[in-house]
Formats: structure tokens, sequence, C-alpha cells
């Protein structure tokens, strides 16, 4: 296995991508659907544990809705474990057949506009009309 300098992993670490420094371009397939993943993995946990928090703070007196945030939290992971994988996959895959070399900046902009994007159909309920 290559040598990224992290370790003997061929992806950068999570500081590296929070930090927007890779180690190395993100010009391969797997380096740039690894960072744009990982922001939209980050970004959908960040706002399904606000609604968690919300969610709790509002019906931990409930019988039954006091188990909501774990549901909630459990869709923050599971939704980008499922689609998200493949919007980056598809991003990835785009940028890598175009020969463009990704900037860091682009990747957590994929990554949260993935999640700004699942957030404005859950709000429009444009789903509610198919």
């Amino acid at each position: 296995m290559p040598d990224s300098g992290n370790g003997g992993s061929v992806f950068d670490t999570i500081a590296n991508v929070i930090g927007l420094t890779p180690a190395k371009p993100l010009n391969k397939f797997g380096k740039i659907w690894y960072q744009v993943f990982l922001w939209a993995l980050f970004s959908s946990l960040f706002v399904h544990l606000v609604a968690a928090a919300i969610a709790f703070c509002r019906l931990h007196s409930h019988k039954f809705g006091r188990w909501t945030p774990l549901l909630i939290v459990a869709m923050g992971v599971v939704s980008p474990l499922t689609g998200g994988a493949l919007t980056s996959a598809v991003v990835a895959g785009v940028y890598r057949s175009a020969g463009i070399v990704m900037q860091p900046l682009f990747a957590l902009f994929w990554g949260v506009g993935q999640t700004i994007f699942v957030l404005l159909v859950s709000f429009s309920r444009i789903l509610a009309t198919l």
C-alpha cells in the first residue's frame, strides 16, 4: 500500500479533512470521494445532533417521545452512509473523469451542499406531492 506520510493510509486523517489541508492533491477518485463523503457525514451529524437536542428538550417527559432523539441521530448517520456515499461517488467520478484536481474547500461545499439539499427537500414537502 502506498505511503502518504500519515501512517501508511492512502486517505488523509480526519484532522486534515477538517483543517482543509490534504497531504496530497485531490486528484484520485478515492481521495475526492473520501473528502466529500466526510463533509457530508459531518454536516449531517451536526444538523441531526442539533435536531436531537431540540427534540430531547421538548419531549423528555413524553413516554415514547423521549426515544425520538435516538432515531434522529441514527438517521443522521444512515443517510450519509447510503445516499451520501452514492452522491459523493458521483461527484468524485465527474471530477476524476474531467481530470480536475478538486480543492479541499470545494469538497466542503459539495459535502455540506448535500446536507443542505436534503434539508431543503425535507422542509419543502416536495416528497409529499409525489
